[in-house]
């Protein structure tokens, strides 16, 4: 695994951007899995940033969202389809059929499931995927015993990945229990892997992740058998590892 340090969030952010921009270039059709929660905004705001000045294209751009809460629509402020939209799709020229959130309110969440998995693959590999960590190690909504040979599916929620996410929503029983999510043999399917962390509450999680052994426990550790991951870490992530 690469390790870029950054001073801080910002700085994460644009070192981020930087490798997104290269690989939106670099392809005649990129295609981009991306993540939601805090820790990307300041990455789509970058790449907002660099479509306006024109010095990214997100013409020709497919995007896949790795997850989505089950029970709510696309219109609901808390999906993750709302989060996308504000926070990116709405302020980019990228064509609006080409970004893919699963759905969480399908009629059929099984064959929903089975959907979006065929769709990742009839667009090929993923090029560059964005991830974040959650503190108990889960990328994605793939918490920890979720079998690392995992396509997407829908998950039980941990309760401290809700609690984590209660801030969002007006109080803890509006948080979903279950969400849609690629697996993590489809995220470990990626070309290339960029893990975003951020703030001192995930120096802990960032030190398992360095020095602890792959498990299923931890699902971020089969990152370390992946051919081409970057993790960029701000330096309060980075303040109980050895560099």
């Amino acid at each position: 695994m690469n390790i870029i340090a950054a001073k801080d969030y910002q700085d994460m952010s644009e070192k981020a951007c930087e490798i997104v921009s290269e690989t939106v270039k670099s392809k005649d059709k990129p295609v981009l899995g991306l993540a939601t929660g805090s820790t990307p905004e300041g990455l789509y705001q970058c790449l907002i940033e660099k479509n306006k000045t024109n010095e990214v294209n997100f013409e020709h751009v497919t995007t896949f969202n790795l997850d989505e809460y089950v029970g709510l629509d696309a219109d609901n402020p808390n999906s993750y389809r709302y989060f996308m939209n504000e926070k990116l799709f709405n302020h980019i020229n990228v064509n609006q059929d080409n970004t893919h959130v699963p759905s969480g309110v399908a009629s059929n969440l099984e064959e929903e499931c089975a959907t979006y998995e065929k769709l990742i693959k009839e667009h090929g590999a993923i090029d560059l995927q964005i991830l974040g960590i959650g503190l108990n190690g889960h990328i994605g909504f793939n918490e920890p015993g979720t079998p690392f040979t995992s396509r997407t599916h829908i998950v039980e929620l941990d309760e401290s990945t809700r609690q984590a996410n209660a801030r969002f929503f007006d109080s803890m029983d509006e948080v979903p229990t279950q969400a849609i999510t690629t697996g993590i043999e489809t995220i470990m399917d990626s070309k290339k892997i960029v893990l975003l962390v951020s703030g001192e509450n995930k120096a802990d999680t960032v030190k398992r992740l360095m020095e602890g052994e792959v498990s299923e426990d931890f699902p971020a550790s089969i990152l370390k058998e992946h051919a081409d991951v970057t993790i960029i870490a701000d330096e309060a992530a980075l303040s109980k590892v050895d560099l």
